[in-house]
């Protein structure tokens, strides 16, 4: 018999609206030469139909000894609302007002593969891209650019598809 020994929460979507939650992880300072300061880890969920709601319990695996925080994003039909959430122990703490957000918009008549636009991922700045109808993230491919000597990432996008792309860094710009 398995046993777990992480957090577990749930919220409940209304109709429409799909949550997915990522955990912020910051790098201990003594690996931060070859790692990024934070890194994010899109939380398991499962889901259970209540009506027109879906309850969804996200799973913490590794809690930390102190509080963890949390992004969360609800995807509804044209928009993504974005929220910050402390777990500290058994409690979560949401964010009461959601945070602003800046877009940029890529946009292309044909079917295309879009490889170095501003939200490129690369190894020192984690950097999700999801697809807001599924929820899913758009993994990128890594490859090395030897024009630049540099390891690159390239995500393949859709035209006329919305994407949400966001990164975690410090307010001071790190």
């Amino acid at each position: 018999m398995e046993t777990w020994e992480g957090k577990s929460f749930s919220i409940t979507d209304p109709k429409g609206v799909s949550t997915v939650i990522y955990q912020i992880i910051k790098t201990p300072k003594a690996l931060l030469k070859e790692y990024p300061k934070y890194a994010l880890e899109r939380l398991e969920s499962t889901d259970e139909i209540r009506g027109d709601m879906i309850r969804k319990t996200f799973y913490v695996d590794f809690p930390s000894v102190d509080q963890d925080e949390l992004v969360i994003l609800s995807f509804g039909k044209d928009r993504v609302v974005v929220n910050t959430a402390i777990l500290d122990g058994d409690k979560v703490s949401i964010s009461k007002k959601p945070m602003p957000l800046k877009f940029d918009s890529i946009y292309s008549e044909k079917e295309t593969e879009i490889k170095d636009f501003k939200y490129t991922p690369n190894l020192k700045r984690p950097i999700c891209v999801i697809d807001p109808e599924t929820t899913e993230e758009i993994k990128p491919v890594l490859y090395f650019d030897e024009a630049t000597n540099e390891v690159k990432g390239k995500c393949k996008l859709k035209p006329n598809k919305p994407y949400f792309a966001f990164e975690i860094r410090d307010e001071k710009g790190d």
